[in-house]
């Protein structure tokens, strides 16, 4: 399968070999990529730097934002399609990957729209000068996304980039990019030049390194884990390249005595099994005070035990794990909690007549966790909910900060003051009251501090980080 968009041109691997594509809901092969190396990657950045200097360049902001918007009219068209692709190879149910669909169209409309409104600024200086401050694209910007929400992730940091005049080379992952081969082919049609977007399938080591590292790059962007994010930030370094990345979370979900219960479970239920909890911002610890606790961890075993996993068609709570190998990574963190003592509150189930060889997972609530817990502290990336008592506002400050992580929080309580006091002093990028990702909106700035990376995407704040300032003086005297 040609499966590398290069200059316009969809070709199979320099090698030719390929790699196979694994449903998730039952282990069998139903698909191959292009296995892109180091040569193909280098391919891909020269179309990119020739781009730049052809006919993507020379297009204005107007021009960038249409054909955007274009593109994002051709995703809701085929979002159907989309749908399903994604969900396959994904194995989240139906509804999810149509959701999705919807959202990656949102991206290139929002930006679409955002393009030829980036403005610049004017210095009063010394008299006799004229000074402007322009925004410029960076050149040649990187992109490697994950495979957990890969059309999404595509429109995420994509967007933006051509919005702002870059030329990209995007690398999905190996385990789940087949909706971004079909997005990328549906960006030719609503008139994208050869070159603008180039795409390299292929594993992380091969083509994802020798993206990273190559010289003819001016930005990266990276989404996955901190011990690949540092490799990134090393690659990058090395050619004074700067980088967003996206590293991942243990987000807490934490309930005060005074909050509204009804409202918090399926939110904080939700938070967990959406997408199998392979989600970056999952609200994974609930930590609930302790007046409460015995009530509230009650109420949130009763949803869980209702909760079922299944193949993407029947739509159900949650679709299998996304791979063999993620799948071995969530059931040896389950069963290490089991054997270490920690008591299991409740689990959903299975649907009858799974097919054999899928990644299912049923979703688990464990509590009360140790703080010291591997559970406590390791982003699972599955189903998995830790439940962990505080005292007071103090102690559930200390609780929630006490990861290597800061990309998403949740405060529930019905208290003003509260809200305010502790959202100001949680270690976090995104702080919600009384709600819970609020839809993912591409209007929100999303990113993380400590381990789970920095830069920010989406919002406006994406156009600054997918480009530069150029400061212009004239003299006029």
């Amino acid at each position: 399968m040609k499966t590398l968009l290069i200059g316009g041109k969809w070709l199979g691997a320099i090698d030719g070999e390929t790699i196979d594509v694994i449903d998730p809901s039952d282990g069998m092969a139903f698909a191959k990529i292009s296995r892109g190396r180091a040569a193909d990657v280098q391919q891909a950045v020269s179309a990119a730097q020739d781009a730049l200097q052809g006919e993507w360049g020379s297009k204005t902001a107007t021009e960038r934002g249409r054909i955007l918007q274009r593109l994002g009219q051709g995703i809701l068209d085929h979002a159907e399609e989309l749908a399903a692709i994604e969900a396959q190879d994904t194995g989240k149910p139906i509804s999810a990957a149509r959701a999705d669909a919807r959202a990656v169209a949102r991206y290139f409309e929002f930006y679409g729209g955002a393009a030829d409104k980036v403005h610049g600024q004017t210095i009063p200086y010394l008299d006799g000068y004229n000074v402007s401050v322009v925004r410029v694209p960076h050149g040649v910007t990187a992109h490697i996304i994950p495979w957990n929400y890969p059309a999404q992730m595509m429109g995420r940091t994509l967007a933006p980039a051509l919005a702002m005049g870059n030329a990209a080379v995007l690398k999905p992952s190996e385990d789940a990019c087949l909706s971004v081969i079909r997005i990328a082919e549906l960006a030719m049609e609503a008139g994208l030049p050869p070159g603008a977007l180039n795409l390299v399938t292929g594993y992380g080591a091969e083509a994802g390194a020798a993206l990273t590292s190559n010289p003819g790059i001016h930005f990266a962007t990276f989404t996955g884990s901190p011990e690949a994010g540092a490799l990134v930030q090393q690659a990058t370094a090395a050619n004074h390249v700067p980088c967003v990345l996206e590293l991942g979370g243990k987000s807490p979900q934490i309930v005060f005595d005074d909050a509204d219960l009804d409202k918090a479970v399926p939110a904080v239920v939700k938070a967990i099994v959406q997408n199998a909890g392979q989600t970056c911002s999952a609200g994974s610890r609930l930590l609930v005070q302790q007046g409460i606790y015995d009530r509230f961890v009650g109420m949130v075993a009763q949803a869980f035990r209702a909760l079922q996993a299944g193949v993407p068609a029947a739509d159900l709570d949650c679709g299998p794990i996304v791979s063999e190998r993620q799948y071995r990574r969530v059931m040896g963190l389950v069963e290490a909690a089991r054997d270490s003592g920690v008591p299991v509150i409740a689990e959903g189930g299975f649907a009858a007549d799974l097919p054999r060889g899928g990644y299912f997972v049923r979703p688990v609530l464990f509590g009360p966790v140790p703080r010291d817990h591997a559970l406590a502290n390791i982003e699972v990336f599955g189903p998995v909910l830790s439940v962990m008592p505080f005292t007071d506002e103090e102690d559930a400050i200390r609780l929630a900060n006490a990861t290597d992580y800061g990309l998403v929080a949740g405060v529930w309580t019905e208290n003003g003051s509260r809200q305010m006091r502790v959202s100001q002093r949680l270690q976090s990028g995104q702080v919600f009251i009384n709600c819970y990702g609020a839809g993912g909106g591409v209007e929100l700035p999303f990113g993380g501090v400590k381990k789970s990376g920095y830069g920010r995407e989406k919002g406006f704040l994406a156009l600054e980080e997918m480009s530069t300032t150029k400061t212009i003086v004239q003299h006029y005297q």
